[in-house]
């Protein structure tokens, strides 16, 4: 994904990397703002539900450990596999249209951060705590923004590792979904 994404902020034919740069914080800055916002309206509708918090922490580790189960491809939940794309073209790509690509791309690629954005907006719904909801969130848009970041820098060196990640994405899913498993079992019963 990281690389189809670099070719959007460099632009298909400009090879300036203080634009690229430039664009691919605009996009990290865009999925930060929706990510914020969840996490704002996370907290919200968690304020209402605090009485019952056991209960519902069991039912959002069911629900993780599910989206664990369905990254590893061991249950299909047709939902969050699906793929929206929008064609644009980049050739006058700038700041604050990588913004609103950033926001764009936050809730139209379900299958990449799906299920992790959920079960962290899971976390800030049963955590009652707006300020920490936003912390997470904002640490996980960081999380998810650097690697964007650093290939654009690196989009040449790194292209070999890219490759390495395509040839072992099914062994990467399962650790990713295994992670998942575990922060649900943990939810449940911590």
């Amino acid at each position: 994904m990281i690389p189809i994404y670099i070719s959007y902020f460099a632009g298909r034919d400009n090879k300036d990397m203080k634009k690229a740069v430039r664009n691919a914080i605009g996009f990290v800055v865009g999925f930060t703002i929706v990510f914020i916002l969840l996490a704002v309206f996370a907290s919200y509708v968690g304020s209402f539900i605090s009485s019952n918090i056991k209960y519902i922490e069991i039912v959002f580790g069911i629900i993780i450990i599910i989206f664990g189960l369905n990254y590893m491809e061991l249950i299909k939940i047709s939902f969050l596999n699906k793929i929206k794309r929008v064609n644009t073209d980049t050739k006058d790509l700038n700041f604050i249209k990588s913004i609103l690509f950033g926001m764009l791309f936050s809730v139209s690629w379900t299958p990449c951060i799906g299920t992790f954005l959920s079960s962290a907006l899971l976390l800030v719904a049963s955590s009652n705590d707006m300020l920490k909801g936003i912390l997470l969130m904002l640490v996980y848009s960081i999380g998810l923004g650097i690697p964007f970041i650093i290939s654009v820098v690196l989009i040449e060196k790194l292209k070999t590792v890219f490759n390495f990640i395509k040839k072992h994405y099914d062994i990467v899913k399962k650790i990713s979904g295994l992670i998942l498993i575990i922060m649900g079992l943990y939810i449940i019963f911590i």
